[in-house]
């Protein structure tokens, strides 16, 4: 990849960053087009691009050449286009390290509310059209804030696991798990683990949709409910993942007891986000913090401290943490 992190000492470094959206932009519409699905077909030309995308043709061969130079595609010496090595990898829909479901949904939910930063930086209240609320009258959309959400989990099951080693459980809850994306990396990874997914109602058909694509269906529950009204179902292991950013810290403190309540004894609380503070370069991090302040009422990255001292007062005994992923922190929580 050519592009380098451009030098804010200079003017033009300070200008490269202020256009660094163009990049974001050229790549979540080469997303939203299925660019990258169409060049895993076959290398193409501008011509063929058009053709095969039903596009005008003015400024693609611009279109094509910026995302060349992004590292993202590959021009061959016939002037065919084909996608790079990680766009192949991570870009095209269905293959197992694909991310093109978050970056759509960012896109879609993200990329349009950062025109309003200054707005929620003066304010403090979210910037999103319309709430989650509405989000769940819209199955497309909420089709779309699923997919989203499995680029988040992609690849956990099999850490969370790891760092369970030496624990015994047969039971685990993953709490606000959408439709099951790390339910069933988790199945996957420990077969008879009894698996469970509590979420809203709305959610329901695409876990069971999900589990089927996967050739498990009737092996997980789902358990209906809002875990600010019910109670959590009980199991050896409960998951609370990317769900704690969501809220402000008295409601953290509200989930966190709930955990406590239906965590069986003996057993863990798994709970991991994007924390404040674990790693060298803060930028995604506080990127994601950002996100929380500009789309939720109160939500925020938090650190390690600050969610230890919470599940120590919510009751748990043992809290430990360890990196999770590229930017997620895991700390387990114990029941003693």
């Amino acid at each position: 990849m050519t592009a380098t992190a451009p030098d804010v000492g200079t003017a033009a470094g300070l200008l490269r960053l202020g256009n660094r959206f163009c990049d974001a932009k050229a790549l979540l519409t080469a997303v939203r087009l299925d660019l990258f699905a169409v060049l895993d077909e076959g290398p193409a030309s501008a011509d063929q691009v058009r053709d095969r995308l039903g596009l005008h043709g003015r400024g693609l061969s611009d279109f094509l050449g910026l995302l060349t130079a992004l590292g993202l595609l590959v021009r061959d010496g016939d002037g065919r286009y084909r996608n790079a090595e990680g766009a192949d990898r991570h870009l095209v829909p269905g293959r197992p390290d694909a991310v093109g479901g978050f970056l759509q949904g960012a896109d879609i939910n993200i990329y349009p509310v950062y025109g309003n930063l200054t707005e929620a930086l003066r304010t403090g209240r979210p910037q999103a059209d319309g709430d989650f609320t509405g989000l769940l009258e819209d199955p497309e959309a909420l089709g779309h804030f699923v997919r989203m959400m499995d680029g988040l989990t992609q690849g956990l099951g099999r850490p969370l696991i790891d760092a369970l080693a030496g624990t015994e459980y047969r039971s685990l809850v993953d709490v606000g798990g959408c439709r099951g994306h790390l339910l069933g990396q988790l199945m996957a990874a420990r077969p008879g683990l009894e698996a469970h997914l509590f979420d809203l109602p709305q959610l329901e058909p695409f876990f069971h949709e999900h589990l089927a694509e996967l050739g498990r269906s009737g092996q997980g529950t789902f358990h209906p409910g809002d875990f600010f009204r019910d109670e959590l179902p009980s199991a050896d292991v409960l998951v609370y993942g990317h769900v704690l950013h969501d809220w402000d810290p008295g409601q953290r403190q509200e989930l966190l007891a709930k955990a406590f309540r239906a965590v069986n004894p003996g057993g863990s609380l798994l709970v991991y986000d994007r924390m404040l503070g674990e790693q060298r370069d803060d930028i995604e991090n506080l990127v994601a913090s950002l996100n929380m302040l500009l789309v939720t009422e109160g939500g925020a990255e938090y650190t390690v401290a600050e969610i230890t001292a919470q599940a120590r007062l919510a009751g748990f005994g043992t809290v430990t943490h360890q990196p999770l992923a590229d930017y997620d922190t895991l700390v387990i929580c114990r029941k003693d």
